[in-house]
């Protein structure tokens, strides 16, 4: 069998692989946002619990691997909680944990690298603490860490590959399905490469147009 012949045989399975890739990170990324803006006004908040709580996630996170925080989600906390976790849930989970803590650090950053002025401009308008940080300060924030969350974006991305050790049927894992039927692993991995290669690219290049847009706004 012609790698041609081969590529037409398995581009399906590797392709559904790569949608299953695309709905995990998507959903993960969504969610890691979220935390991860939640976890960095934690962090500098005036509150030392939630100022603890954020530096305990962000140390926990950064100090083990994907793998061990998957496996985990995925056999310690169903084993203990006796509750049965789906293998998608607990990419889900993992991965969205896993960018939330990275992400706040990101995020922490950007809005410390925003001029203190503009915290005081707004709340002498009469602004609240509240309205000065989601109207004035987290909006500039964001514009600022941009290029950052993109390459925590693609890092996601990636990292989808390390969920197949807890039987998620994504792309790395279709790769090694299509390996164990042909026994052609060179051209399978070169298949799988490329396709993790071109959904990156493609982010990077979209990452760049949305950095040129919010820079001449």
């Amino acid at each position: 069998m012609s790698f041609f012949e081969l590529m037409g045989q398995s581009m399906p399975m590797l392709l559904e692989g790569l949608a299953l890739t695309l709905q995990l990170a998507v959903i993960s990324l969504l969610i890691a946002m979220v935390l991860g803006i939640a976890a960095s006004l934690c962090g500098m908040s005036k509150i030392p619990p939630l100022r603890w709580l954020n530096s305990a996630y962000v140390a926990i996170i950064r100090s083990t691997p994907l793998l061990v925080q998957a496996f985990f989600i995925y056999f310690g906390v169903s084993g203990v909680l006796g509750v049965r976790i789906d293998a998608f849930t607990a990419g889900v989970i993992a991965l969205s944990l896993n960018a939330g803590g990275y992400l706040s650090e990101i995020f922490r950053g950007g809005i410390q690298a925003v001029d203190k002025g503009q915290r005081e401009a707004a709340r002498s308008l009469g602004m609240s603490a509240a309205q000065t940080t989601w109207r004035i300060i987290l909006p500039q924030a964001i514009r600022i860490c941009i290029p950052s969350v993109v390459n925590q974006w693609c890092i996601t991305i990636k990292d989808t590959s390390i969920i197949c050790v807890i039987g998620l049927a994504e792309l790395t894992r279709m790769g090694q399905m299509i390996i164990a039927r042909t026994y052609r692993s060179f051209e399978v991995w070169i298949m799988v490469a490329i396709l993790y290669f071109v959904t990156i690219y493609l982010l990077t290049v979209v990452s760049r147009i949305l950095e040129k847009k919010v820079s001449l706004d």
